[in-house]
C-alpha cells in the first residue's frame, strides 16, 4: 500500500531568508482541546473545499466548482487525553488525466489507521523564536485537512505544533508523509484542461499580462529586436469573457493554439520588434495570444492582445518587461493554426 506522498503542499515564494530581526517568540497562547463531532460522515460534506489552494499553472486558474455555503467547522485543538485516535481522514484534491485527454481537478478523501507517529507528532510543543536576528526560507507550507477518528466514529481537527517560523514541526510533516493512506472515495471538482488545450500544449485559462502589467504601471520600453532564428515557439490565443475584462487580472479561457508555423513565426519576430510609440488607449482586449517557446525552455514569453489596443509585452528570463505597439498585421499572424 503506497505511502501518502506530498501530503503538505509547499508554494514557493522565493529562495532567499527572511530575516526576523529582534523579534522574539515570547509565551505563546497556547491551543485548547479540539472541539469533538459526535458522528464522521465524508470529506464531501465536512470539508467540501479542502485542498482548492491546490498548486496550478502560473498565471492560470482552475475553473472552480459553484463555491459551497459558509460553514463553521469544528474547533481545531490539542487531542484532549480522553479522546484516544485510532484513525486518520485527509481529505484534498489532485489533479488527473481526463478521460479522453485533458486534465481534472478531484477531491479527495483518504484514510489511514497506523498513526501512532502522528500522534506523538501532534502532542509535540511549538518551538519558540529565538532572540537576535532569526532566518526563515519565504516557502509557505499549506497543511492538509486532517481529522483523527476514535473508535467510536467521533472526530476533531488537531492542532499541528509549528516550529520557530510558525510552520508545521518537521517531525509533524516527517510524519504525515509517512502515513500510509487508501482512498475511499473521489468525486470531480471540474476541468484543468480540455482536451483540446493538451492536445496544443496551452493551459485552459491564462491571465491577460498586458492588462495586468500595464494597469500597474511597470512595462518599460520594449527591448531589443527579437532575432528572427529564435527557437521554435508555441501559441496560445485565449478569450476573455465580457465579465473579466478590465479586472485587476482578468482570465481567458483558451481558443486555439500550437506550434507556430516557422513562416508566421519570422513575421511574429519582426514585428515584435518594431520601435512603435504605444498608443494612448484603455480599452481591454477580448482576445489575446500568449508566445512561449516551444520546449518550454529559454527565451522570453510574449503576450500580444490580439483587439482592442494590441499592445504587446515581452517578459524577460531576468523578470523585466517591455511594452510595444502591434497592428492588424500581427494579430492576423497570431490567427488560427
Amino acid at each position: 500500500m503506497p505511502k501518502g506522498r506530498n501530503v503538505l503542499v509547499v508554494a514557493l515564494l522565493g529562495v532567499a531568508l527572511s530575516g526576523c530581526g529582534e523579534t522574539v517568540g515570547g509565551p505563546v497562547d497556547e491551543p485548547g482541546p479540539a472541539e469533538i463531532v459526535e458522528s464522521w460522515t465524508s470529506c464531501a460534506e465536512a470539508a467540501p473545499q479542502a485542498g482548492a489552494e491546490l498548486p496550478v499553472p502560473p498565471a492560470a486558474t482552475v475553473s472552480p466548482e459553484p463555491a459551497a455555503p459558509a460553514r463553521n467547522g469544528p474547533e481545531i485543538g490539542r487531542v484532549d487525553p480522553s479522546f484516544t485516535p485510532v484513525s486518520a481522514v485527509l481529505c484534498g484534491r489532485e489533479i488527473r488525466p481526463r478521460p479522453g485527454g485533458g486534465q481534472e481537478q478531484v477531491a479527495t478523501e483518504r484514510h489511514a489507521d497506523e498513526i501512532d507517529a502522528l500522534i506523538e507528532a501532534l502532542r509535540l510543543p511549538d518551538q519558540q523564536r529565538p532572540k537576535g536576528e532569526f532566518a526563515c526560507t519565504l516557502d509557505m507550507i499549506v497543511p492538509p485537512w486532517l481529522a483523527l477518528l476514535d473508535e467510536r466514529g467521533r472526530w476533531l481537527r488537531p492542532y499541528l505544533p509549528t516550529d520557530a517560523c510558525g510552520k508545521p514541526r518537521a517531525e509533524v510533516r516527517t510524519a504525515l508523509d509517512e502515513l500510509r493512506l487508501t482512498t475511499v472515495d473521489t468525486r470531480t471538482v471540474g476541468p484543468v484542461e480540455s482536451p483540446e488545450a493538451d492536445a496544443a500544449g496551452c493551459a485552459q485559462r491564462w491571465a491577460d499580462m498586458v492588462w495586468v502589467e500595464t494597469t500597474s504601471g511597470r512595462p518599460g520600453p520594449p527591448g531589443p529586436p527579437a532575432a528572427p532564428t529564435d527557437g521554435p515557439l508555441r501559441l496560445c490565443v485565449y478569450q476573455v469573457p465580457a465579465s473579466e475584462q478590465g479586472g485587476g487580472k482578468p482570465a481567458g479561457d483558451f481558443v486555439y493554439g500550437g506550434p507556430l508555423p516557422a513562416d508566421r513565426q519570422a513575421g511574429v519576430l519582426r514585428a515584435l520588434g518594431n520601435r512603435r510609440a504605444v498608443v494612448d488607449c484603455a480599452t481591454p482586449a477580448s482576445r489575446f495570444a500568449v508566445l512561449r517557446p516551444l520546449d518550454g525552455t529559454g527565451g522570453p514569453d510574449r503576450y500580444v492582445e490580439l483587439d482592442g489596443c494590441r499592445r504587446f509585452l515581452v517578459v524577460s528570463q531576468a523578470g523585466g518587461a517591455g511594452l510595444g505597439q502591434g497592428d492588424s498585421v500581427l494579430a492576423g499572424l497570431l490567427g488560427p493554426l
